[in-house]
């Protein structure tokens, strides 16, 4: 009888080896998609040094296998602007924020609006230089930033419209501020090297740089035939609050149930409003949030295998980790050893639930979710299975109404 369950044991085992070995992936180049048929062509003449990027293979999971929901009508979604491109511009974050807060306002206010996304990247570089000169050279002064910053941003300087403030010169039609951010990054060196930090001179001198490649924001506009400036515009015409808007994440480096900084980079200015919860909560907040009516901008990593341009759909394949494994240590795992990093910010817009799961619509900014049919409703949107929004998702910010019931227990 015990040989006979010794059996019974090791074929259950081999089974489930079997079982887990289904998914396949191989090499494939890049090929030239949005990226260099579109964006590139427009940016070339500001900087012809992106021509010489290599083409390199990637390892590509192989999604044939799965009828997987990457149509957008199959999807329940809720109302977002069109998508639009931020160009070879590392501001994910604030093209991902803006989309979500236009949202909230036809959500609040059933108002339709196009916000200025490059005002807030103009003020947050601002705001880094500040940062770098009274820290002598040692906090962070990169493109990045996280969706936070963007409410903290239009708290101290208000917002406005796109069509006030586009941030392309020239009749440009993409951004690319390559040449911009390497002229403010050296001139801040040049103040390390120097000793002179002076803010207000070095201020001034950023500012100018910004002007010459992106423009002068404006100091007041005109909106259906009435004045106003960024913070009346915040405040009286789409009438938002910043501080409506909160941090949830889940990582088991720091304690559940409190407030912690992100340790990544992009959270240059060190903010410890995260509301860290479990991942279990987690998930459930982000299903319960969108079925509710709520966006949100997401923050994580999409550079994984399953994270497929070609079909616009993020999986997490068995050769990685087989579903039922994906739980808060795999995720704390990846995260600490770096193969989960802090990549793109992106807007969640709908949802849809196929065979017992959910799948997520997602609104994008970069150019990889571009690269089919422009003329397609698929055009700028990505498709992610709950397990890779589980194990990849770092981060999200939502209306804090949607989470009334967590905030009650940080309260506590």
């Amino acid at each position: 009888m015990k040989q006979f369950f010794s059996i019974i044991i090791l074929l259950f085992f081999i089974g489930n080896v079997t079982a887990q070995q289904d998914d396949k992936a191989t090499f494939k180049e890049y090929q030239p998609g949005f990226y260099q048929n579109s964006i590139l062509k427009d940016v070339r003449h500001v900087n012809k040094e992106l021509d010489k990027k290599p083409i390199k293979k990637r390892f590509e999971m192989d999604q044939t296998l799965y009828e997987v929901p990457n149509k957008v009508k199959d999807y329940k979604s809720y109302w977002a602007n069109p998508v639009i491109s931020q160009g070879n511009a590392g501001t994910c974050w604030a093209f991902s924020t803006v989309s979500f807060l236009e949202s909230e306002i036809y959500r609040l206010h059933n108002k339709k609006v196009k916000i200025s996304e490059i005002y807030t990247v103009y003020w947050e570089y601002v705001e880094k230089a500040k940062s770098f000169i009274n820290t002598r050279g040692k906090s962070l002064f990169s493109e990045g930033s996280e969706g936070n910053a963007v409410t903290r941003i239009w708290k101290k300087y208000g917002t406005v419209p796109a069509a006030t403030y586009s941030g392309l010169l020239h009749n440009r039609k993409y951004h690319t501020h390559a040449q911009m951010f390497k002229e403010m990054e050296a001139y801040l060196k040049s103040l390390k090297e120097s000793n002179a930090w002076n803010e207000e001179e070095a201020i001034a001198t950023i500012k100018d740089i910004m002007n010459h490649y992106i423009g002068k924001p404006p100091v007041d506009f005109m909106v259906d035939g009435k004045k106003y400036t960024p913070q009346t515009y915040l405040k009286d015409y789409i009438n938002i609050n910043p501080d409506d808007y909160v941090e949830i994440l889940s990582y088991k480096q720091e304690p559940y149930w409190k407030q912690c900084s992100y340790d990544v980079p992009d959270n240059w200015w060190l903010s410890k409003d995260y509301y860290n919860v479990p991942l279990d909560i987690f998930m459930k907040t982000v299903k319960d949030a969108i079925k509710n009516g709520y966006t949100m901008a997401i923050g994580g990593d999409v550079s994984e295998a399953g994270f497929l341009r070609s079909t616009q759909v993020a999986m997490i394949p068995k050769f990685d980790i087989p579903s039922a494994y994906i739980d808060e240590y795999a995720r704390q795992f990846r995260f600490s050893n770096k193969t989960t990093t802090d990549d793109h910010g992106m807007h969640l817009i709908g949802y849809t639930e196929k065979d017992g799961i959910t799948w997520f619509l997602v609104k994008d900014s970069s150019s990889g979710s571009r690269n089919n049919d422009e003329n397609a409703p698929e055009f700028g949107f990505y498709f992610f299975h709950e397990d890779y929004f589980k194990l990849k998702m770092m981060d999200f910010t939502v209306h804090k109404d949607a989470v009334k019931g967590i905030l009650k227990k940080f309260e506590k």
